[in-house]
């Protein structure tokens, strides 16, 4: 029987985390997509504008085109008149020019009609018939949206790096594009490892639990700019993990969940070392110690605990920044709120810690159970961090909650 192996030395946190930027290199990779699906997604060229935003003068009211020298000292009780000649909605361009003494009535947004220099707003005036009586002068340009003062033909509107959010997706879709480059999404594989991980919804043998570790990596890496791409449970022997890393040759990071840790048949290690690289083995955190990181050719592997809780928090902790890093975005700024604690909680001296809470009328209430259990996190809306040299946070400290 293989002994059990234990980590002999651990890392700091935040040695760990230099490692993993030191080792995620960003993707080259780019691909061209629909502007209706990049959201969130990282500009990978020079966007330029080809054309002027709005194309053409436009009114910028509901009214009446007038030149504004007709208008001059205009007032309700001294107001001009004009005579209408013309109405003009949006997408229409009319073929009557103003001239002095007349008018066009306008919808906002409709191309300016020649002649006209100003639109003056329809509740600024009173019709009857053709007749307009205006009652409150304008100046050129007033109310009138300029051709190109939003965009200039010729103007750089996005470089190489800009993340798309629905605005900036919607100054491309005013300068006529219908797709753009954007970089490619880091490919992640997951993989859970174990004889004893099944699949929810099979029948559950004696000593069997259903995975939960690759549901919970999967839907961290699509919420951070990955591409998860699942696999099934991988059985506790070398072949197997050898197989799983062979057959994972086409993803950028690989993450295993179980069989980092030093039981006799937690062979990651050795998976890893065999095909690569193990740059640390074992962290000075809790939850979460012993996790592994490696580089086998271009992939990133990750062997993260398998218990449900230390793979979920290892995943904010370790793999969301590396993750983003390679799919160049940027480090993620979760929302914080500052609240006292409500009750003490005892740290383990020497580790950093991620302690899960529940914000309850005001307050931090400890939420963190055991690292196996899932609902430390699922019963939790963030997380405090314990540093390393901290053994006891007191009731009532204020304390800063990283939120879900």
């Amino acid at each position: 029987m293989t002994p059990v192996r234990p980590i002999r030395a651990t890392i700091p946190l935040d040695e760990a985390r230099a490692l993993l930027r030191e080792a995620a290199v960003p993707l080259d990779r780019t691909e061209r997509i629909a502007i209706a699906d990049a959201s969130g997604r990282v500009v990978a060229q020079d966007i330029v504008s080809t054309v002027d935003v709005p194309p053409f003068d436009r009114a910028a009211m509901d009214g009446y085109a007038v030149i504004a020298e007709d208008t001059f000292r205009a007032s309700a009780d001294d107001p001009r008149s004009l005579r209408a000649i013309d109405r003009v909605f949006t997408g229409q361009i009319s073929s009557t020019t103003v001239t002095r003494g007349t008018c066009i009535e306008v919808a906002t947004g409709a191309p300016l009609p020649d002649g006209a220099d100003a639109v003056v707003m329809a509740e600024e005036t009173d019709r009857k018939g053709d007749m307009v009586r205006v009652m409150t002068p304008v100046y050129p340009k007033q109310h009138v949206g300029r051709r190109g003062a939003d965009i200039t033909a010729g103007q750089a509107l996005f470089t190489p790096g800009i993340v798309l959010n629905p605005s900036r997706i919607g100054a491309l879709a005013a300068i006529g594009l219908v797709d753009v480059l954007v970089y490619a999404k880091p490919v992640v594989a997951i993989a859970s490892t174990g004889n004893e991980v099944v699949d929810p919804g099979q029948p559950l043998e004696p000593g069997e639990i259903y995975d939960i570790n690759r549901f919970t990596l999967s839907a961290v890496v699509e919420a951070h700019g990955g591409r998860a791409q699942v696999h099934r449970a991988v059985p506790d022997d070398l072949d197997s993990l050898a197989r799983a890393i062979g057959e994972t040759a086409d993803c950028d990071i690989l993450v295993f969940s179980g069989g980092s840790s030093v039981g006799e048949r937690d062979l990651l290690y050795d998976a890893i070392d065999r095909a690569g690289d193990v740059i640390f083995h074992g962290i000075a955190l809790k939850p979460g110690k012993p996790t592994a990181f490696g580089r086998i050719g271009t992939r990133l592997v990750f062997g993260m605990p398998g218990y449900p809780s230390s793979c979920l928090s290892n995943a904010y902790l370790l793999l969301v920044p590396a993750l983003r890093r390679l799919a160049r975005l940027p480090e993620h700024q979760p929302m914080t709120v500052r609240v006292p604690l409500a009750r003490r909680v005892i740290s383990t001296t020497g580790r950093h810690q991620f302690y899960t809470v529940r914000l309850v009328d005001g307050t931090a209430v400890p939420a963190f159970k055991a690292s196996g259990d899932i609902t430390s996190m699922s019963h939790a809306d963030g997380y405090i961090e314990i540093p390393a040299q901290t053994d006891i946070v007191e009731a009532g400290q204020t304390v800063e909650v990283k939120l879900f």
